[in-house]
């Protein structure tokens, strides 16, 4: 079989789950040619994206970030101020500061506030009518929902969505722009966090802004640009993949209108029904480590400096920890998704997002009575981000 899981035109049509069956059957761990010349091991098997994400100190988020295409030296320096991009110690500190206010505490004091969001998004929506469902309510609600937590301007909140997108979605023509428009986004993003962080440090504050821009880490305080790094993943974070779990897990329900009906009977259900549609619709395709040391997996030899991507979206099918891996069962329990990643970067967010779609799908079905779909939704153009651009549907207010 001809394996190409780089090029981003493979994944319009969603995740290639044929390409992935195949690496998990033949070539768990499989050398991949990347268009820059060299190139990168993919794990397409649930334990090793396991093992990997566990094991910091072999297996480098810092040493080359995240993402399968290396960073020019000065985006890096940048990039490696993200949680994400952190190795320890420096990841610890920071980390433990942002978690503070998503504890189980701090998310059931804010669920009113995002219930109320929720419904406002809603209430727009007065008489029948089609809107893209991904742009007119998916997105609204995690954009709200963490500008709200981040203190950000009401005027100011369509901004920092369209510098996510552009930030994230690059490789999409109708969503991205040329490479010089995307880093100038990216550089606006990060000018907006330091000039916030500058106006929030020894100020007091109980945001979260003023929470980590006086946070203390290996002896120093977090500086301004060093703030500004966070602020870009806690605001594209907080966007684009909850809007796609929303998005695609709705589109899952419309191609089953039983389960749908079930999940409005039976609101109680959505919980494990959410956990499913992460599985699923799985928002983030790979996050990439950098082997720090000469290793091995599956009896592969991995040296020093070797690119290793953790491919998600594969792992989330996997034959020998998902029974019937192709069947979309609200019910699965247990459900050791990856959706979220694991280990010391499991997604701060992951609660929030659950509880986020949670609420949503709960006002949802309480404010429209019907759903229908006009047309096939459209994916994101990206080896990365799964998720759809598009996503016509009629809606009926109750």
């Amino acid at each position: 079989m001809q394996i190409d899981v780089y090029d981003p035109d493979n994944y319009t049509a969603g995740i290639p789950h044929e390409q992935f069956a195949w690496l998990r059957a033949n070539s768990p761990v499989h050398w991949h040619r990347h268009p820059a010349g060299h190139g990168y091991w993919v794990l397409s098997k649930h334990a090793d994206v396991l093992a990997v994400s566990r094991d910091f100190k072999t297996f480098s988020a810092e040493e080359g970030f995240v993402m399968v295409d290396d960073l020019p030296p000065d985006t890096l320096a940048m990039a490696r101020n993200q949680l994400l991009g952190m190795d320890p110690p420096k990841h610890g500190p920071l980390r433990r500061a942002v978690i503070t206010r998503f504890t189980s505490r701090m998310l059931a004091a804010l669920e009113p506030k995002v219930r109320g969001i929720a419904r406002d998004i809603m209430r727009q929506i007065t008489t029948p009518q089609e809107v893209n469902f991904v742009e007119s309510l998916a997105g609204d609600l995690p954009t709200a929902v963490i500008c709200s937590m981040l203190e950000i301007p009401r005027d100011m909140w369509g901004r920092i969505r369209h510098w996510s997108d552009l930030a994230t979605s690059g490789s999409d023509p109708d969503l991205g722009g040329t490479r010089e428009e995307i880093n100038q986004a990216t550089m606006e993003m990060g000018t907006y966090g330091f000039e916030l962080a500058s106006e929030r440090k020894d100020k007091g504050g109980d945001d979260l802004i003023s929470l980590l821009i006086n946070q203390q880490v290996e002896g120093h305080q977090v500086s301004e640009m060093e703030f500004a790094s966070l602020f870009i993943q806690l605001t594209v974070a907080g966007n684009e993949t909850t809007r796609g779990l929303i998005s695609s897990g709705m589109h899952e329900l419309l191609k089953r209108p039983q389960l749908l009906q079930q999940l409005r009977d039976n609101p109680g259900q959505l919980p494990l029904a959410v956990e499913e549609m992460l599985r699923w619709t799985c928002p983030l395709h790979y996050f990439r480590r950098t082997a720090v040391c000469d290793t091995e997996i599956r009896g592969q030899k991995i040296q020093a400096g070797d690119r290793v991507v953790m491919m998600y979206s594969s792992a989330n099918f996997d034959e020998e920890v998902f029974a019937e891996p192709m069947n979309f069962d609200i019910a699965r329990n247990p459900n050791p998704h990856m959706a979220f990643g694991h280990g010391i970067h499991l997604c701060l967010g992951a609660n929030l997002a659950r509880m986020e779609a949670r609420i949503f799908f709960e006002e949802f079905f309480a404010h429209f009575a019907a759903i229908e779909s006009c047309a096939e939704p459209v994916f994101i153009r990206s080896n990365s981000i799964h998720g759809f651009k598009s996503m016509p549907v009629l809606l009926t207010p109750a």
